[in-house]
């Protein structure tokens, strides 16, 4: 059999240079796990002179061992199975630190490259209204005053930065009918009032639309465009906006 070598990381940016996670457990800091074949709670406890991190199966006396992260790193030999199983089994595993595992690293590192080749196909390719419907969602109202080579530029950046978000964008059909009603406002067709509640014609001052309490005034208004009686406003909107 072979024991394979450890590398265990603290999660975050701040590192300290030392950094001691509890070993035994106490009423400040419970370690507790729970077993779903045996149907209960079992108490942890790293101990150096026993084969189980589990105090049900540890045989006399224990030697309590200290875990301790240096510089945000904890190298752990492989023959060190009964430290290994206690880290494995630890409740801050995935909260306060995590195994560096390049396997998983290397899928993630691909999954990213992947997500961000496809982005940039569709940012490339991607027609100027949609663009700018996308580029919106991060940059707001400075949309309207960049030129169509700005709004491309700046979309394959996004693309390639945040390539997850963008195919998320791409994917949602709500995108561009919040864009289309938010160039309607930009072209006082219809306005929203200040209170972020109602949309209405600039022109006469009838109220178009009441958006529901805790949404997003043009989230909602994208939603209400779906409708029959938004679809009709959405056709009359459409030719006033040409």
């Amino acid at each position: 059999m072979e024991y394979k070598n450890k590398l265990y990381e603290l999660i975050g940016t701040k590192q300290p240079i030392v950094n001691k996670i509890p070993s035994r457990h106490t009423r400040k800091n419970p370690l507790m796990w729970f077993d779903e074949e045996k149907g209960y709670n079992r108490e942890l406890r790293y101990a150096t002179n026993q084969k189980s991190p589990f105090v049900d199966e540890q045989i006399g006396p224990a030697t309590l061992g200290h875990v301790v992260f240096r510089s945000g790193k904890l190298h752990v030999d492989g023959k060190q199975q009964n430290l290994i199983r206690f880290l494995d089994l630890h409740p801050l595993n995935g909260k306060l630190f995590k195994e560096h595992n390049k396997v998983q690293i290397a899928e993630n590192e691909l999954d990213y490259l992947e997500f961000q080749v496809d982005s940039m196909k569709y940012a490339k390719e991607m027609d100027i209204d949609m663009a700018e419907a996308i580029l919106r969602v991060e940059l707001g109202s400075e949309v309207s005053k960049m030129t169509t080579k700005e709004i491309k530029r700046d979309l394959i950046i996004m693309a390639q930065r945040q390539p997850k978000l963008f195919l998320d964008l791409v994917q949602d059909d709500n995108v561009p009918l919040r864009n289309f009603g938010i160039k309607c406002v930009e072209a006082r067709i219809i306005e929203l009032t200040q209170d972020q509640r109602t949309f209405k014609w600039a022109s006469n001052g009838r109220k178009l639309f009441e958006v529901p309490m805790d949404e997003h005034p043009y989230s909602a208004l994208a939603v209400w465009f779906k409708t029959d009686e938004g679809m009709e406003v959405y056709k009359n909107l459409e030719k006033r906006l040409k």
